[in-house]
């Protein structure tokens, strides 16, 4: 193994240009979230910017982003002039660095003595860019042509102009033109502002220099990956799967995302054949591009668990460094990772989240467990129709989930993979949609069970005020998060309406215009984190602590954990004698992996798959 060179930058000039793109990079989000209108954008914060140096290497690694590749693709770095602006959201002609349409994403180039040195890029969910229903995420879709307007890299300001028909163009094809054209705004003005930033860095410090600890910043990334992660997992190969559980279209069954996990000396190479085939839904993502630099850094961050320790994790970086330790091999086109044009693509986040899962699977089989239960923290849910004016309305919102347990710590509570990411607030809400949220809390005795408990998911419950339409876009209402070592799986996701009235009705995860009369409740509970070990083992304070804070029931005390539970105070006699008990009744060794009762219904009746084997 060669390895890696020490690059002779200052290592202090180094630290500063570091910290400087770390700065710039908030300071870009932060402009777009005060100036932007949408509450996608401005309150919910799904969005994120990125840095670039000219030779398209992402610099920071605080969140995922884009890709710069299409727009150097189509614009060659010759062809830019200060002031220009890019703008594209092709799934198709994005490199692999866009996954759906509502994903609109702006690129600005950097210049020093005439020449482009970086690009300062963000990238975010909107809330309608057109296609069959509102929100531009049609759950039933089978071709991206219902989707919305596709736009591939184009010159949206040139040299500091606007382009007006282009703007008029986007805005007339969405449901929200003001919201829309008022982001756009803001992210343009914003990424321009980051350029600016650059720009003087460059000048204080020089090109050479700058570029000089650009390398370092890489190689450093590098380095610590290689030495302090990959040095963790033994030679040899491995291989897991998972699956989505429905596309909108068919019947829910097994949508199969498969990792082979080589460990070489020099790199991870991850192999997605066994992968199903394309669905006719929405769910497929196209990362079969550039050599799936996109999805590498989509992936990596699960490295990031086997790090020392929690703070060493949270150190870590992800940026253009991992690219090279991770060799992806794609199955030929046709499949969920490789959709040939025109397969819709809007729900993609099904695949992509899974796949983060997958991989943490794999490497969990490579280590002996030494990683988090699963988690599922992204579906899109919100109702639309008009207000007591007659205007019409779209609330949306990104609710997360429950992380999962870790060999060391429980779960999570509500996250979201997204940095910085929200919830709608409550207030703002009431005050702007006809509906009442009359509640806003943990959904309880939703993680899964394990000594270490997974996080908790949401339980959010919305009365409206008029008749309107729900909308959904989710996965996990079949299957759960898996458990880990021994820890069972959390609660799956789940849409009901008028819970325990006369109209009562479970909303299927993929909706996209179930219709709520006024003054019907509706309540959404998002998914657990899965559990980690025996939660046999779980010791009696902490399953009383977790009742006390309402996160676990008196049911589920004794059901999940074999705790009794006498007044508020646990029955230590009773309590040994029912996990004894429950403990005789075993069968074999516990699972490695537990799926949940949910893989029964879409597996043909089996327990576990032929890949949970260690």
């Amino acid at each position: 193994m060669t390895a890696d060179p020490i690059h002779p930058a200052d290592p202090i000039v180094v630290e500063i240009i570091e910290g400087t793109l770390a700065s710039v990079e908030k300071e870009v989000e932060t402009a777009i979230g005060r100036t932007a209108r949408s509450p996608m954008i401005r309150d919910a914060h799904d969005f994120r910017a990125g840095i670039h140096d000219r030779r398209l290497r992402k610099l920071t690694g605080r969140s995922y982003s884009a890709l710069v590749h299409p727009v150097v693709r189509d614009y060659p770095l010759a062809t830019m002039r200060p002031g220009d602006v890019f703008f594209h959201n092709d799934v198709y002609l994005s490199e692999g660095g866009i996954g759906h349409l509502p994903d609109l994403c702006v690129t600005v180039p950097v210049f020093h003595d005439g020449e482009v040195v970086a690009f300062v890029q963000a990238f975010g969910h909107h809330d309608d860019i057109g296609g069959t229903v509102p929100g531009s995420m049609p759950s039933h879709a089978t071709s991206v042509f219902e989707e919305g307007l596709m736009v591939p890299p184009i010159r949206l300001w040139d040299a500091g102009t606007p382009n007006e028909a282009a703007l008029r163009i986007m805005t007339r094809n969405s449901r929200m033109p003001e919201s829309l054209s008022a982001d756009l705004d803001a992210e343009c003005s914003a990424c321009l502002m980051g350029a600016g930033r650059l720009a003087e860095l460059f000048t204080r410090y020089g090109r050479s220099t700058v570029e000089d600890c650009f390398d370092a910043i890489i190689e450093k990334t590098t380095r610590a990956f290689r030495t302090e992660i990959l040095a963790k997992i033994p030679d040899g190969s491995y291989v897991w799967e998972d699956y989505a559980e429905h596309d909108g279209v068919d019947p829910p069954r097994l949508h199969t995302q498969r990792i082979t996990l080589t460990k070489t000396p020099e790199r991870l190479v991850l192999d997605f054949t066994g992968t199903s085939p394309q669905a006719k839904g929405p769910i497929n993502h196209a990362a079969d591009y550039a050599g799936g630099v996109f999805l590498a850094k989509w992936l990596a961050p699960i490295l990031r668990n086997l790090a020392d320790t929690p703070a060493r994790m949270a150190e870590l970086e992800v940026n253009e460094g991992v690219v090279p330790l991770l060799e992806l091999r794609f199955p030929p086109p046709g499949t969920l990772l490789t959709p040939v044009f025109p397969a819709p693509t809007n729900a993609r986040t099904f695949v992509i989240l899974r796949l983060l899962g997958v991989f943490a699977g794999v490497l969990a089989k490579a280590v002996g467990g030494r990683m988090p239960a699963d988690q599922e923290t992204i579906r899109y849910t919100g109702v639309y129709g008009t207000d007591a004016d007659g205007a019409p309305y779209l609330m949306r919102e990104v609710l997360g989930g429950g992380s999962g347990g870790r060999y060391y710590a429980d779960g999570e509570d509500t996250i979201h993979v997204v940095p910085d990411s929200r919830n709608i607030p409550v207030e703002f809400a009431e005050a702007r949609w006809p509906f009442v949220v009359e509640r806003l809390g943990l959904a309880v005795d939703s993680g899964g069970p394990g000594r270490y408990r997974g996080g908790l998911g949401y339980d959010k419950q919305i009365r409206m005020l008029r008749d309107a339409h729900l909308m959904s876009i989710a996965d996990r209402s079949v299957l759960a998060c898996w458990g880990l070592a021994g820890g069972r799986a959390g609660r799956p996701f789940s849409v009901v309406v008028d819970p325990g009235g006369p109209d009562e009705r479970t909303v299927d995860a993929l909706a996209d215009a179930e219709p709520v009369r006024a003054g019907e409740l509706i309540r959404i509970r998002t998914t657990g984190g899965g559990g980690w070990g025996d939660p046999l083992d779980r010791p009696y304070d902490e399953v009383l602590r977790d009742l006390r804070w309402g996160k676990v029931s008196v049911a589920g005390a004794r059901d999940d954990y074999g705790v009794v539970l006498r007044e508020d105070t646990v029955d230590s006699a009773a309590s040994d004698e029912l996990r004894a008990r429950r403990r005789s009744e075993r069968t074999g060794a516990e699972p490695f992996f537990d799926r949940g009762p949910g893989y029964r219904l879409l597996s043909g009746g089996r327990a576990m798959a032929d890949v949970d084997v260690l």
